[in-house]
């Protein structure tokens, strides 16, 4: 690759080896991707000793995921590496769909002004990576071993044993809690005998990553049929360094080796960006997907996260994003349970609240899919007459689906939850995640989930009678708008219909766990103790 060196990691033999016994962790994560790295620094952020094995001893080869949305990039800030990744990412929060050669709909990401974090990114995910290798380096509490592969797993109660293959020769080790994010083909899940059931698609499409200098916008590009890639789709994507990521639909029949060719590749590019267009190949994959998902979040003393729990079309940048979002839903869980604060059971709402989450990506995912790829000549003539009729006619654009982009999924129904007893406007209902907003404290100016600590908050408009709300060794410190805080453009209390008396119980996760128009400090307990499934 022309825009890109590789790092590799060293590899440095274990405590369990150089020591000759048996060491108990509290958390072992399996896999370094996005979302075990995002685990590691998750847990090391809450006080969790964390050890991460992943059998390789680089970041991942090639682009693979490269669009990161606004909530993931919000977890990653408070993690310490987002605001790098936006630095180095390009942001962008419109949309394009062509049909054949005319623009038929275009839709904004983010309508609404004052959020820190874009509404999404686009950044090749060794960047992501490297990023987020150097941040554990700099915690203490992670432990990250390349080149250790997990070859088996035996549970025994309330811990774990792995047979772990290094270059020094096989050892064991014990964990408290596994968290398995090896991927859509896990090996750790096949060791549990979890089921990993869904549907496959036929289509096949060729990512082909090009270096350019290009006056396209920083835009998202989706064609349908389009005069250079006849009866198929194309996507067109811009990263950092000039490299231009693009989607060539290939259908059912094609032959991966073949499509993966230079000599096959750069004609395609040609026809779309024309003759006299100077550019470089950087990287080509093909890839077939499937939407399907795991039978059970947790199994024992093992939790799985990310492709490994779940897996979905890439239109709509889900799965990655998705994964994070694991990630934020279990650390707190597991940090609480660890301390004894909690009981197990708060481990099973982790399963409750993000298969919920992975329903929903799954559907969304298939919808995009068979509106992109038609199954049928009826689908595809009515996927044909949306795209027409959305260039004119505003009832027919919410039809269009090149690909919903990724939004949170709001645990509303979550046995987490306390119920309103108030009426509310707006979107910050019970388990919904927190809406951003900027602040001034101490005369400084910052952003409101900034605030939010590891723990329960809870954040009050105007007086509060304490400091912190106690319930059972659980700690929530109060936030008071208007003192504490200045809400200095009223984008709080507009997103959080913030009247006066208005208190909100935040989780660890910054999700809303209860809300109530006045200040009752024996309701707030009484929603922390639901909260933590006690």
């Amino acid at each position: 690759m022309s825009t890109y060196t590789y790092p590799k990691y060293p590899y440095r033999i274990s405590a369990e080896q150089e020591a000759g016994r048996l060491l108990l962790h509290p958390v072992v994560v399996i896999g370094a991707g996005p979302v075990g790295l995002t685990a590691a620094l998750d847990f090391a952020s809450r006080g969790i000793p964390t050890v991460v094995l992943d059998d390789n001893d680089t970041v991942s080869i090639g682009s693979r995921a490269v669009c990161y949305a606004k909530r993931p990039l919000e977890i990653w800030d408070r993690l310490g590496c987002g605001e790098r990744m936006v630095a180095k990412g390009v942001s962008w929060r419109v949309g394009k769909v062509f049909f054949e050669e005319d623009l038929r709909y275009q839709f904004d990401l983010l309508p609404e002004p004052d959020h820190k974090m874009p509404a999404m990114i686009n950044l090749q995910q060794y960047y992501l990576e490297e990023f987020m290798v150097e941040e554990c380096a700099r915690q203490p509490l992670v432990d990250l071993r390349w080149k250790h592969k997990l070859l088996s797993l035996r549970q025994d109660g309330d811990f774990a044993t792995l047979v772990v293959e290094t270059p020094d020769g096989i050892f064991n080790m014990e964990a408290q809690w596994v968290v398995a994010c090896d991927g859509a083909n896990s090996d750790t899940r096949k060791m549990v005998g979890a089921e990993f059931t869904g549907q496959f698609f036929h289509d096949r499409f060729l990512i082909a990553d090009v270096v350019m200098k290009a006056d396209f916008p920083t835009e998202r590009w989706f064609w349908f049929d389009p005069p250079f890639h006849r009866n198929q789709s194309v996507l067109l994507h811009r990263q950092a360094d000039d490299v231009w990521r693009i989607d060539f639909q290939l259908g059912w029949d094609a032959d991966p080796t073949e499509e993966k060719k230079p000599e096959n590749i750069i004609p395609r590019v040609q026809a779309m960006l024309g003759p006299d267009t100077q550019f470089e190949l950087e990287w080509a994959s093909v890839y077939q997907f499937a939407c399907r998902r795991i039978d059970r979040f947790r199994h024992g003393r093992v939790v799985f996260a990310g492709d490994s729990a779940h897996q979905v079309s890439p239109f709509g940048a889900r799965g990655a994003n998705s994964g994070v979002q694991d990630i934020d839903n279990l650390s707190w869980k597991l940090k609480l349970v660890l301390d004894g604060l909690a009981p197990e059971a708060l481990i099973d709402t982790y399963h409750e609240e993000r298969a919920l989450a992975a329903d929903d990506n799954i559907a969304n995912s298939t919808r995009s899919t068979d509106f992109i790829t038609p199954k049928s000549p009826m689908s595809r003539r009515f996927r044909n007459a949306v795209l027409e009729l959305a260039e004119e006619y505003p009832f027919a654009r919410p039809l269009v689906n090149s690909g919903r982009l990724s939004m949170p999924t709001p645990y509303l129904h979550s046995s987490l939850n306390s119920a309103d007893d108030a009426p509310f406007a707006g979107c910050m209902m019970p388990g919904a995640n927190c809406a951003d907003a900027p602040v001034v404290v101490d005369g400084r100016e910052c952003w409101f989930l900034g605030l939010l600590g590891a723990g329960f908050t809870v954040v009050t408009f105007g007086a509060a009678p304490v400091a912190d709300v106690v319930w059972d060794g659980i700690r929530a410190p109060v936030i008071r708008v208007g003192s504490d805080v200045t809400d200095a453009k009223g984008r709080l209390a507009e997103r959080y219909d913030g009247a006066p008396g208005t208190t909100y119980l935040i989780r660890p996760d910054q999700h809303v766990a209860a809300r109530w128009r006045t200040f009752d400090a024996q309701k707030i307990k009484s929603a922390i103790r639901r909260a933590v499934a006690a």
